[in-house]
């Protein structure tokens, strides 16, 4: 995955990235080389993503199961707190049109001086403010 930067040690994974991995999606083996070397940090609300999303599309037993699985691959979840993050994320909402998650997210990595790693068309308008590694992206519909 020539995109990433050696030098570059700290990722955030958006929802739509984790669930590239998990779905075996465009992207999935680049996502897998990011937690493979550490790292890889997923924001609390990107880890709410996914469980709800899981649960409604799958089962609660499989929504579990891959928060475990991040988990025991070595990825950290990182909370959301502290008022610099909630002005970052407030900052971004009220700037671009995205959700609410996708800006918490934004924030994150900003936050902690990470690369975002997304697949979400949302994000392109931050170019420039959020280092980003876009995977192939989801179509917009």
């Amino acid at each position: 995955m020539s995109a990433v930067r050696p030098e570059q040690a700290v990722f955030v994974l958006d929802t739509s990235a984790v669930l590239a991995l998990l779905e075996a999606e465009d992207g999935a083996e680049g996502v897998r080389e990011i937690i493979e070397r550490g790292g890889a940090l997923l924001p609390w609300i990107a880890a709410l993503e996914l469980h709800y999303i899981t649960t409604r599309e799958v089962s609660p037993e499989e929504a579990d199961a891959r928060l475990i699985l991040l988990h025991s691959a070595g990825v950290t979840m990182r909370a959301l707190d502290g008022d610099h993050l909630l002005r970052r994320a407030s900052a971004r909402k009220a700037t671009f049109p995205r959700s609410l998650a996708d800006a918490l997210i934004a924030a994150v990595a900003v936050a902690e001086d990470a690369t975002l790693v997304h697949k979400d068309p949302e994000y392109e308008a931050l170019a420039g403010r959020v280092r980003m590694l876009a995977l192939p992206l989801k179509a917009r519909g």
